[in-house]
C-alpha cells in the first residue's frame, strides 16, 4: 500500500500501478515508466525511461527531475538503485547534477546517439554495411566498433563490460566457437530490447518488439535459384560447396536442398573444391572465394566449358567477379547498413528482411 501523502503533495495516477511524482505545487515533476513485474534490472528500466523522454521531447534542456529520495518512496526502490541509475544517467551525459539543488536535465550532451557495433568479423562486405551505417547517421551518431571473432565468451565479455554506456547495441548474431563457456542468447537477453538492434541474422525467440535488419538464408537461396531455372534447366546436377569451419549458415545448405529436391536435381555438399571431379551438366554453388578460384583453374584446365557443360554461382558481389563474369548471389550490404541506422534514427522496433538478388552473368 502507498504512503498516505498529503493530496496537496501527490496526485494518485498510476503508471504500471505506480504514481506520478508532484510538487507542493501540484505540477507534475516526473513520470517514470517502471515495471516491477520486468526481468530488466530495476536501474536500467530508470535509465531506459529518462533517455526515452528525453529524446522525445517529455523531459525538457535544464528540467528538474526527482529527488533520489522521492523516486525511491515512490516506487519502493533502494536508495542505490536510484542513486546507480542517476550516475549511469550523468555518465552518458542525459543529466547534470547541482549541489544542493538536485538532478537536472541536459539535452544539449545527450542529443548525439552512442552506439557500439558488434561484428563477427570485420570482412570487405562488413565494411560495406559499416561505412554505409556510418554514413546514414551522419553527425547524429557517435559509433564504436569490436568484433566477437564468432567466440560466444568473446561477445559476452564485450557486453559486460559496455552495458549500459550506450543507447543502441548492434549486433551480428553469428557464432560458432565457445558456445560450452557462454550462452550467447542470455547475454543478448542482457540487452534491453529497446536498445538492441540485430543485424545480418535473426535471434527467435528474444524479447520483442526490437529491431533487426537480417538476412533468410534457406529462403533467400531457395528463391534465387527458382527465379534463375531457365539457366539451371540445362544442369541436372547441382553441388554446393560449403566449408565445415562453422562460419557459415547452415541455413544455406538447407534453402540449396530445398531447391534440389523440389526441382529434382541430383546434388551434393562439400567441404572444398580441391579434389572435385568435374562432370558435364553440373553446376556449383560456392561460398569461399578460394573454392571458386580452383573450381575457375580447374574448368579452364578441362574440355569443359564455363557457362555450359559446367556452371558456377559464387557468394557476395566482388569487382574481379564482375571482371571474370562470374553469377553471383549476394545481399544488398549497402541497404542492411542504410537501413538499419535509418530505422534506428527514426526509433523503430521491427523486423525487416534484406534483399537478395542474384547477378546473372556468363558462368551459368
Amino acid at each position: 500500500m502507498l504512503a498516505n501523502y498529503p493530496s496537496d503533495t501527490y496526485h494518485r495516477r498510476h503508471s504500471y500501478g505506480f504514481p506520478d511524482v508532484y510538487t507542493s505545487s501540484s505540477t507534475p515533476l516526473y513520470r517514470l515508466q517502471f515495471d516491477p513485474k520486468d526481468k530488466t534490472p530495476k536501474y536500467k528500466q530508470i535509465v531506459q525511461s529518462v533517455i526515452t523522454d528525453i529524446e522525445r521531447g517529455v523531459l525538457k534542456n535544464k528540467e528538474q527531475l526527482p529527488s533520489i529520495s522521492e523516486l525511491s518512496t515512490e516506487y519502493y526502490l533502494a536508495r542505490d538503485t536510484v542513486e546507480k541509475a542517476y550516475r549511469e544517467l550523468r555518465e552518458k551525459g542525459y543529466i547534470t547534477s547541482v549541489q544542493g539543488k538536485g538532478y537536472y536535465v541536459q539535452t544539449q550532451t545527450a542529443s548525439k546517439l552512442k552506439i557500439l557495433l558488434i561484428f563477427n568479423k570485420l570482412s570487405s562486405y562488413k565494411k560495406i554495411v559499416y561505412y554505409a551505417f556510418l554514413k546514414a547517421l551522419g553527425d547524429k551518431a557517435t559509433v564504436d566498433l569490436q568484433i566477437h571473432h564468432y567466440s560466444a565468451y568473446h561477445f559476452q565479455e564485450i557486453v559486460e563490460k559496455t552495458l549500459g554506456k550506450y543507447n543502441y547495441y548492434v549486433v551480428m548474431p553469428h557464432f560458432t566457437q565457445d558456445l560450452d563457456k557462454a550462452d550467447y542468447r542470455q547475454v543478448l537477453e542482457r540487452i534491453p530490447a529497446s536498445e538492441l538492434v540485430l543485424l545480418d541474422k535473426d535471434v527467435l525467440g528474444l524479447p520483442t518488439p526490437r529491431l533487426c535488419v537480417h538476412q533468410s538464408f534457406d529462403k533467400d537461396i531457395c528463391e534465387a535459384l527458382e527465379n534463375a531455372r531457365d539457366l539451371l534447366n540445362k544442369y541436372r546436377r547441382m553441388v554446393l560447396i560449403l566449408p565445415s569451419d562453422g562460419n557459415y549458415p547452415i541455413e544455406i545448405a538447407h534453402g540449396f536442398r530445398s531447391f534440389c529436391i523440389n526441382f529434382n536435381k541430383e546434388f551434393a555438399i562439400k567441404e572444398h573444391a580441391t579434389n572435385e571431379l568435374l562432370e558435364a551438366a553440373t553446376a556449383y554453388l560456392v561460398v569461399e572465394e578460394t573454392d571458386l578460384s580452383e573450381l575457375i583453374k580447374k574448368v579452364r584446365q578441362s574440355t569443359y566449358t564455363l557457362g555450359r557443360e559446367i556452371g558456377i554461382i559464387s557468394f557476395n558481389e566482388t569487382t574481379l567477379k564482375e571482371l571474370l563474369n562470374i553469377t553471383v548471389v549476394t545481399t544488398d550490404f549497402e541497404a542492411m547498413g542504410i537501413t538499419a541506422a535509418s530505422l534506428l534514427l527514426d526509433r523503430q522496433q521491427i523486423k525487416v528482411k534484406n534483399p537478395f538478388y542474384m547477378i546473372r552473368r556468363e558462368s551459368l
